[in-house]
């Protein structure tokens, strides 16, 4: 946890604004309010990348004035330029027509996929141990690069909830020296399919049926099925999307991978294929499926929130940045695996990931459509001594990234939108366009010249001069007929997607037969749940059996031989540990009428232990000398990591149907946080309320004591595993 203000310990993250508003409206003018201290802004770089020294806030709007865009003064919004007060509205009212009209221009379409993002600033600093491999600058021990990440799901629109089961992009843009660096992965290593020419295939069967816009952010519909049971390389993918992976916890415990394989260049040239993995501090962690569901209608934006919660609190995010690295042979193979293939994994047991880096997150983004929204990253965005490979998967990404940007963002000039201007001197030659922000001299954009004294001369390509060089393709030998083909290696469809299952706990296995079951259960034609179930039987008989029952369907027999596989036990998010509690949510049950015995005591406690307190009250305002987050009417169990029960309140008067000592509201929290596998910890008459929602005080993961204090204690050293599965035995 991230020292904060003293001023700022006991506030509960979420306060729209650096100050708190007047009950009247206000009248004296001011000039606009600072940003939240936990917001960060782009740097204020010109459109070139040179330094302005200038504050962020500079960017922003100025003046106590209301004005028009041209910073003419208004004297009145509110009403149209009228002939007479009951007359028609004058064409000649500009301020109308300005207002309307950017109004109407406000919004650009949006991403096609990866519409639904969130996003955050922050550092990279180098460890200083990926020198054997690469120039790279930015991996210098002790090195500080700023970045910017957007996290996001991949089928959902913009309007669509964070909880869905889907992949989940992780996308950083490093502002180096020598340019920018963008590393655009996701939260699972592998890919749907081997060959980019599928891109708009697999995109539109997972996107909603096109005739009724449904179901939206979601893959359990025909469609979605129907593809990656005819396309089998899709079944790798998909299982790690029918795992916990499918529903992250939150950003904050979610790993990264650059999915493909990329080249490192040395400085004397060598060069080494290497794959990228983001490891968070916090361990992986994830929803249950019917937290997820439920989260969905109470709170469709819970990971953005809790990503903009954690920083604004202090528990700030972070992750080390690993590299798997492999010789770069003329096969480009590794232990039999294919490294160009980006529907397979390389298990960390055979290669481990070698820490390079690690990164933080400190600051929140001023504004989300300025930064989170046109944030442009492209997978060929890259700086000497990093580079790509042959992947057919990423050789089409090269070129749909740009080509998304120009319509996305009105032209060539994205890259001087100020999130996504380098911190590097540009000196490109290219001119004009729409949204041209630079103000380019001279009158020779063209090489060679000498109207302008030659300039821009072309850089060295001495890879070990950090002054002077450039970035230089690694030199690889390119031979073989024009062919729409692939290689054998690629054949292999099931082999890793045994070794995952074969990977998973007992538990873990539970909960990909459930989504297995859940997603085609939603399915209408029962030809695509038999050929999904084929799929299945090639990846292991007894989750096909398990879905095939759940569906009412017979079990097909497997068409080929299942090889035997060793299990990687680092594919399990159970496995590690234990983790920080770093931003986790508690919530207090306090009972007004029965005594606060140790609350302010906990409460203090649960703040200095990195955490966030929310005490829950049968009303809001204040309980004695505690301010009140949420009433009965508004908590859920889904909000909280852990739950502490201080009191065992009765039903208060706003209660439906209640009925027994404990207030309903009470004891439906408690079912699921006991249902969901958290962590619960009572005291006191706290111990009467367990009773009376039936949570059994000696079931794994409860913690009892006489006083708030020792539970908490207990409650601590629970929560380092997330959750406590040994409550239930799996069916599996």
């Amino acid at each position: 946890m991230n020292a904060k203000d003293p001023k700022q310990q006991d506030a509960v993250p979420g306060a729209p604004t650096a100050v708190p508003p007047s009950l009247t409206e206000p009248t004296e003018p001011v000039d606009p309010l600072p940003p939240k201290p936990d917001q960060g802004a782009p740097e204020t770089r010109t459109p070139t990348g040179a330094e302005s020294g200038a504050d962020p806030r500079t960017a922003g709007q100025q003046g106590p004035w209301l004005t028009t865009a041209t910073g003419v003064r208004v004297h009145d919004t509110d009403h149209s330029l009228k002939a007479g007060e009951r007359g028609p509205t004058l064409l000649q009212d500009h301020h109308l027509r300005e207002k309307i009209t950017h109004f109407d221009h406000e919004r650009i379409p949006e991403r096609v996929v990866h519409a639904r993002g969130a996003g955050a600033h922050g550092y990279f600093e180098g460890y200083g141990t990926a020198d054997t491999v690469t120039c790279a600058g930015l991996f210098a021990k002790g090195k500080r690069t700023p970045v910017f990440v957007r996290f996001s799901t991949v089928l959902g629109s913009r309007g669509s909830a964070d909880t869905v089961r889907d992949t989940r992009g992780f996308a950083t843009k490093f502002y180096t020296d020598e340019g920018v660096w963008d590393l655009v992965g996701n939260n699972i290593p592998v890919f749907f399919i081997q060959d980019g020419i599928k891109f708009p295939d697999v995109v539109h069967a997972a996107k909603p049926h096109p005739d009724r816009e449904i179901p939206q952010a979601q893959s359990a519909h025909d469609t979605f099925w129907d593809f990656v049971s005819l396309h089998t390389e899709a079944q790798h993918h998909t299982l790690w999307n029918m795992s916990d992976r499918g529903i992250p916890r939150s950003y904050r415990m979610m790993e990264g991978f650059g999915v493909h394989t990329f080249r490192l260049t040395r400085a004397d040239g060598a060069t080494s294929l290497v794959k990228f993995h983001w490891k968070p501090r916090l361990g992986v962690h994830s929803l249950t499926w019917e937290e997820a569901q439920l989260l969905g209608g109470l709170d469709p934006d819970f990971h953005r929130r809790d990503l903009a919660d954690a920083i604004e609190s202090g528990a700030f995010p972070e992750w080390e940045l690993g590299i798997q690295v492999f010789e770069d042979t003329a096969d480009q193979t590794f232990d039999g695996i294919d490294l160009l293939d980006p529907t397979k994994i390389v298990p960390e047991e055979l290669a481990p990931v070698q820490p390079i880096g690690r990164m933080v997150l400190d600051a929140n983004p001023t504004n989300y459509f300025a930064e989170t929204e046109q944030v442009a990253f492209h997978v060929g965005h890259l700086v000497p001594g990093i580079d790509v490979t042959d992947d057919p998967l990423m050789q089409a990404r090269l070129f749909s990234y740009v080509d998304t940007q120009l319509s996305r963002l009105g032209g060539p000039n994205f890259n001087q939108i100020p999130i996504n201007r380098p911190h590097a001197p540009v000196n490109d030659m290219l001119r004009d366009g729409f949204h041209q922000h630079a103000v380019h001299a001279g009158v020779a954009p063209y090489r060679p010249n000498s109207l302008d004294g030659g300039c821009p001369f072309h850089a060295g390509t001495d890879l070990s001069d950090e002054e002077t060089r450039a970035f230089v393709e690694a030199a690889q030998a390119v031979t073989g007929h024009k062919v729409r083909a692939q290689p054998a290696s690629y054949d292999d469809h099931f082999s890793q997607a045994r070794l995952f299952w074969a990977s998973m706990s007992p538990v873990e296995q539970e909960h990909i037969i459930r989504a297995y079951s859940f997603e085609l259960g939603k399915c209408y034609e029962q030809a695509i749940k038999e050929r999904q179930l084929l799929a299945l039987a090639q990846i292991d008989p007894t989750l096909c059996a398990e879905v095939a029952t759940a569906l009412g369907m017979t079990v097909p027999e497997a068409t080929s031989g299942a090889g035997e596989v060793v299990p990687s036990p680092a594919l399990s998010q159970l496995t590690g540990g234990p983790w920080p509690a770093d931003g986790r949510v508690a919530g207090i049950v306090v009972d007004p009428d029965g005594g606060l015995d140790g609350v302010a005591e906990v409460r203090t406690a649960v703040l200095e232990a990195g955490m966030v307190p929310l005490v829950i009250a049968p009303h809001g305002g204040t309980v004695g000398d505690l301010a009140v987050q949420r009433t009965f009417a508004t908590a859920r169990s889904v909000e909280y990591d852990v739950v502490l029960v201080a009191g065992c309140p009765a039903p208060a008067p706003d209660a439906v149907a209640a009925r027994g000592p404990l207030d309903p509201r009470v004891v439906l929290l408690l079912e699921e946080a006991f249902r969901h596998a958290k962590v619960i910890g009572a005291w006191g008459p706290g111990l009467d309320a367990l009773d009376a929602a039936g949570v059994p005080t000696d079931a794994a993961g409860v913690a009892t004591a006489s006083e708030g204090p020792a539970v908490l204690s207990q409650v601590q050293d629970l929560m380092g595993t997330h959750r406590s599965w040994e409550r239930f035995a799996p069916a599996v």
